[in-house]
């Protein structure tokens, strides 16, 4: 699919689709995920891809790099709704920690610059989302992404993560929207 040929905004509003991208960020790769949801709350795989970060001659180079193509892939697809996964520190060294913020971080300020607010969720969230239980591996996560989506063959786990970060966004805001309760309010009394 070429880029003239994506549906835009207007399109999707046509048959009240929603798109959501997932990111997955990271200091080394960063997932991208993008998936259409129908009222309904069926969600149709649109793209997905994996930032490879690790050519650049510094890390301030990858954050730029994040941020860049991140930004490139908010204009060619244009997004509805973003969603992020939360830093989690259980087995990292402070060092990993910091510069997965930075990297989450650059992200964040790509999807705000182009005007979106943004949905996080932890990673034991997005597990159970998917998966069914908050303990998952990632092999689990990438198999049942391609079962949810419809999709042949394996997803590189990045994408696969990405993925399944929209496809949990797509579920919390079906089920609280069905439910009637804001997001906001969900959140402050978990």
């Amino acid at each position: 699919m070429t880029p003239a040929t994506i549906p835009g905004r207007d399109a999707r509003a046509a048959t009240a689709t929603t798109r959501i991208m997932g990111i997955d960020p990271g200091s080394q790769r960063t997932g991208v995920g993008i998936v259409d949801v129908d009222p309904a709350g069926r969600s149709v795989h649109v793209h997905h891809q994996t930032l490879v970060l690790l050519d650049n001659e510094s890390f301030a180079l990858r954050l730029k790099q994040i941020f860049d193509d991140l930004g490139a892939l908010i204009e060619q697809w244009r997004p509805d709704e973003v969603a992020i996964e939360r830093v989690f520190a259980a087995r990292n060294n402070a060092d990993s920690v910091l510069k997965l913020g930075q990297a989450r971080g650059a992200a964040i300020c790509a999807v705000v610059q182009h005007g979106h607010g943004i949905h996080e969720y932890a990673a034991r969230e997005v597990k159970q989302a998917v998966v069914g239980r908050g303990a998952a591996e990632k092999a689990q996560i990438q198999h049942m992404v391609g079962v949810l989506l419809g999709l042949a063959g394996r997803i590189q786990a990045d994408a696969a993560d990405a993925l399944a970060i929209a496809l949990t966004h797509a579920h919390t805001r079906s089920t609280l929207g069905r439910a009637g309760v804001s997001r906001a309010s969900w959140r402050r009394r978990r």
